[in-house]
């Protein structure tokens, strides 16, 4: 059975009791200490504080719920459309932009998105002729949390009724009990953050093996999920070719290519702040002692050269696993893809075209 995260104390703002998703995190977590507390004070700094990744706060979000993916004009961008479930992350990866992202500490869980859904839907039926790729996974580790909050009971249904939409769950977790004791399957793709094992044991604490994640995907496909896989960030550390090369080593031992719908490629890049962050609160990590130059984005980046060189390389050993995978690159410019691909969807809108077709074509939609 799927272990509850690893929470010590909930708090439960004020405002959140009215809700039914509240009561159901309550009840799952039941014996955890919790209690009620007014609206945490956004802190002046980013990235200053600890994260505080044993405290649950269940807190009714205010915002947009479904809102596009923050790309960049200057780097190709793939359309995508978040979901808020809420933010922060139990695991500590090092190079997680999350450090510097957000000024507000604990695991957020936004209770109030079920009252919201109504109003999502109906902006999806306003614009059937769309298809949308919705994914929780910008923010927050989409499973991280799930034998707690529960969302597949809230998404999945209501995602069965919206032909134009797919929804993609990213991961770095083994926990998909939930998700295999659903009845749902069609049009949900659950997706794994993947490096090699080098990489995923010395800056991803608190995450599973690669193999494991792996093992998890392999349960997922039996069962008829299709999924996905994101080389996100590649990482240039010694012998990285070979350690890479490992990792799709376990991708063909474990996965069927075949119910692959997609596979991301990004190089390690972050804010410049985020360099502050790292040092300070991951002294062992060695991710930036290579020479990064700024992006067009504000960014952090490797120098083109590298980049072209791990792209070109992944594509071509990913290519000996399967012709068919749907590569793509995640936010990098129409050189890069084709100095490492080969080829490129030019823009942001070509790249959108290319993923919706690849879902439509997975899930037998027409768009």
């Amino acid at each position: 059975m799927t272990a509850r995260p690893p929470v010590k104390r909930i708090r439960v703002e004020e405002g959140a009791e009215a809700y039914s998703q509240t009561s159901a995190i309550l009840r799952r977590l039941n014996g955890i200490p919790t209690e009620h507390v007014g609206p945490l004070q956004p802190r002046q700094g980013l990235g200053t504080l600890d994260p505080d990744k044993e405290t649950l706060r269940l807190l009714p979000f205010q915002g947009e719920f479904l809102k596009p993916c923050p790309g960049t004009n200057e780097y190709i961008c793939c359309g995508y459309q978040i979901l808020h479930t809420g933010t922060n992350c139990p695991l500590d990866c090092s190079y997680c932009i999350l450090q510097a992202y957000f000024n507000q500490p604990e695991l957020r869980v936004f209770v109030n998105l079920e009252t919201k859904l109504d109003q999502i839907g109906d902006h999806l039926d306003r614009n059937s002729e769309k298809l949308f790729r919705i994914g929780t996974g910008e923010f927050a580790d989409s499973l991280a949390l799930e034998p707690a909050v529960g969302w597949n009971k809230i998404f999945f249904p209501f995602l069965s009724k919206r032909m134009n939409a797919v929804l993609e769950l990213k991961t770095k977790t083994v926990e998909v009990d939930g998700l295999l004791s659903s009845p749902w399957r069609e049009r949900i793709i659950v997706s794994w953050s993947l490096n090699s094992h080098f990489i995923a044991a010395r800056e991803e604490k608190g995450a599973p093996s690669v193999r494991k994640r792996l093992e998890a995907a392999r349960r997922c496909q039996d069962e008829g999920f299709v999924v996905g896989f994101h080389f996100d960030p590649l990482i240039e550390h010694r012998g990285w070719e070979d350690a890479y090369r490992k990792t799709v080593d376990v991708l063909d031992d474990l996965i069927d290519p075949k119910g692959v719908i997609w596979v991301s490629l990004g190089c390690l890049r972050y804010m410049p702040l985020l360099k502050r962050v790292i040092r300070k609160r991951h002294p062992g990590s060695h991710i930036l002692d290579r020479e990064f130059i700024l992006g067009f984005d504000g960014k952090m980046r490797y120098f083109k050269p590298i980049r072209i060189a791990m792209y070109a390389f992944m594509s071509k050993i990913l290519s000996q696993w399967h012709d068919d995978l749907g590569v793509y690159l995640c936010m990098e410019s129409d050189e890069i893809w084709q100095r490492s691909l080969g080829w490129s969807p030019e823009n942001s809108e070509g790249l959108s075209r290319y993923l919706d077709q690849r879902a439509a074509k997975v899930f037998g939609m027409t768009y």
